[in-house]
């Protein structure tokens, strides 16, 4: 059900028609310089306008007991972020989706004219095909993939990465990805943190879904 502190539909980071937007998705559990980097190169490579942390409720693949409140990750990840191309949203808790195809398909039926492309790191494409409808997100907005250390070859060979094989694009055409009609997709080679989630909270004793990003 969506949050009924909204009396109308959740406000969203800027956007408006003709603006490319990048869609970093997680929990965010928490969030580090990894994330930052990513999004930095994505906002050179596509040419985006933005880049938003869609920081989400839970993440549906894992247990979410132990996660830390929805208000905190977002401060946590505005302070990571700390640029002024990167904003950083918490509102699927105000249009109660769970899984990234309905908040996909709800971010294109609200923002007609926008340009969206979801971003990923390596190692989520590895999974990609355990996630809902994953096909179908394929199919609504273009992807682009970010290296990750020691995710290179395990992403490149997983199930969803060879069924997308023929709509992938050449690296040194990443720039055209956001003129693609999806299926489209791209994998971008950059400088990589060696940062995740899951090594921050096992420093800090913290516990909970091993997801920087999701579903």
């Amino acid at each position: 059900m969506p949050d009924q502190r909204f009396a109308g539909p959740p406000p969203l980071p800027r956007h408006g028609p003709g603006m490319r937007i990048g869609l970093f998705g997680g929990t965010f559990n928490p969030p580090h310089a990894g994330h930052r980097l990513a999004s930095l190169t994505a906002l050179k490579r596509l040419g985006l306008d933005r880049v938003w942390w869609i920081v989400t409720p839970g993440n549906p693949l894992k247990d979410n007991a132990a996660l830390p409140p929805l208000a905190e990750r977002i401060a946590a990840a505005r302070r990571i972020a700390d640029h002024p191309r990167i904003d950083v949203t918490g509102f699927e808790a105000g249009i109660g989706t769970r899984y990234t195809y309905d908040t996909l398909a709800y971010l294109v039926r609200r923002c007609p004219g926008t340009r969206f492309v979801w971003l990923m790191g390596a190692d989520n494409l590895a999974g990609f095909h355990r996630w809902q409808h994953w096909r179908d997100i394929a199919a609504l907005v273009p992807i682009a993939v970010v290296d990750r250390p020691g995710a290179t070859l395990k992403a490149c060979r997983a199930r969803a990465a060879m069924a997308l094989a023929p709509f992938r694009l050449p690296e040194h055409r990443a720039a055209a990805l956001m003129q693609r009609e999806p299926p489209a997709w791209v994998f971008l080679h950059g400088p990589r943190s060696p940062l995740s989630s899951t090594f921050l909270r096992a420093q800090t004793g913290r516990t909970g879904p091993a997801a920087a990003q999701r579903r």
